[in-house]
């Protein structure tokens, strides 16, 4: 088996793993199991009321995930992904709770703009519970080696070489106005404005 193998046959399993993305390393598992997503919080020493992004290989993976998307949600899901972007959407079916930290009527999504093993990794198994691979509170990995230690030691790993190191622009649209909670990689204000002309 190759490493994108072990990896994608860990996250399945509902192991975690540190997988590069489009902007930098992530800890990730499957979404589909809640003692997998809190066995990732317990290693990342995050707080349980802290959510977590559901993080897609494809805009039609994220709608057979959400299904509820398919109105504003939808269309600004379309107008803005992919690319390096958390976007906080209604989640009017309370779907994947354990992601949601104290809000289950919001999830966090994204779909990164991924090549090579990163995108094979993700097409492999559509999808996953995603979190940036540093300890809760530390620096963000733009490499593989800037992961600590001891989440190296507990994972199986994908090597993607550098990123760059800035995490995803978190974008809340859950409200009639958007707000933005984090701004990181990519074009915040271009973002918004896509989502506001595909709304219209």
């Amino acid at each position: 088996m190759s490493e994108v193998d072990d990896a994608a046959a860990a996250i399945l399993a509902g192991l975690p793993a540190i997988v590069p993305t489009d902007t930098v390393y992530g800890l990730v598992t499957t979404p589909y199991r809640e003692e997998a997503v809190r066995r990732l919080y317990a290693l990342k020493t995050r707080a349980a009321s802290q959510p977590t992004a559901l993080i897609v290989a494809d805009l039609d993976t994220l709608f057979v995930c959400l299904p509820e998307l398919r109105g504003r949600a939808g269309a600004i899901a379309t107008a803005v992904l992919p690319g390096p972007y958390t976007l906080v959407l209604a989640n009017p079916a309370r779907r994947f709770p354990w992601l949601a930290g104290d809000n289950p009527d919001a999830i966090g999504v994204r779909v990164p703009a991924v090549s090579g093993i990163a995108k094979t990794l993700l097409d492999q198994v559509g999808a996953v519970a995603g979190t940036s691979a540093n300890l809760a509170g530390g620096p963000e990995a733009r490499r593989l080696a800037d992961v600590a230690e001891v989440l190296r030691a507990e994972c199986a790993a994908l090597d993607g070489g550098e990123l760059p190191g800035i995490p995803s622009s978190v974008i809340d649209f859950t409200g009639p106005e958007a707000v933005v909670l984090r701004r990181g990689a990519g074009d915040v204000d271009d973002a918004i404005a896509r989502a506001a002309a595909a709304v219209g």
